[in-house]
């Protein structure tokens, strides 16, 4: 591997050889995991049986899962249910509880104080708002614009000196 600049603590490129083929075949393996957790967000998965379907340890999944992505595992796994259940709660119908269910968290506290972090406000607040905010908005747009905010929290509420 050769440095991408002189400086220290740059990120090696691979140029060539058997590291570059190793590189490619551990990106293959990142991006399995990544599809895996896109197809069965809603299912219990853990880093750990995350780690065993791609042949790596915990650790070094959840190492190489945020050089490759940005993000840890579990955090593009959170983001990927609050997501989901952004959309079925502007959809309507369903309690917060039986979306946080739905979605694949068994914690309605964990559910919420992630939700809140991501989106701005609490699930119960979104569920009352977002179906008026999306009104007439083709489903594909109400998607993009609604898209959680990641590898960062929502933007704290400025505060009333009323």
């Amino acid at each position: 591997m050769v440095p991408a600049s002189g400086a220290s603590g740059t990120i090696p490129q691979v140029t060539s050889g058997p590291a570059a083929e190793q590189h490619l075949r551990d990106l293959a393996r990142l991006r399995r995991v990544r599809d895996r957790i896109d197809r069965e967000y809603a299912q219990p998965l853990d880093v750990e049986a995350l780690a065993r379907g791609a042949h790596m340890s915990a650790g070094h999944l959840s190492r190489e899962f945020r050089a490759a992505f940005g993000e840890s595992p579990y955090a593009y796994l959170m983001t990927r249910r609050i997501e989901r259940a952004m959309a079925l709660l502007r959809r309507g119908g369903l309690s917060v509880t039986d979306v946080c269910f739905a979605v694949g968290c068994s914690s309605l506290g964990t559910f919420s104080t992630r939700f809140t972090e991501l989106v701005g406000v609490p699930p119960s607040v979104y569920r009352r708002t977002a179906a008026d905010a999306t009104a007439g908005m083709p489903s594909c747009v109400a998607k993009q614009v609604t898209r959680p905010v990641r590898n960062r929290e929502a933007p704290a509420p400025e505060p009333s000196l009323a």
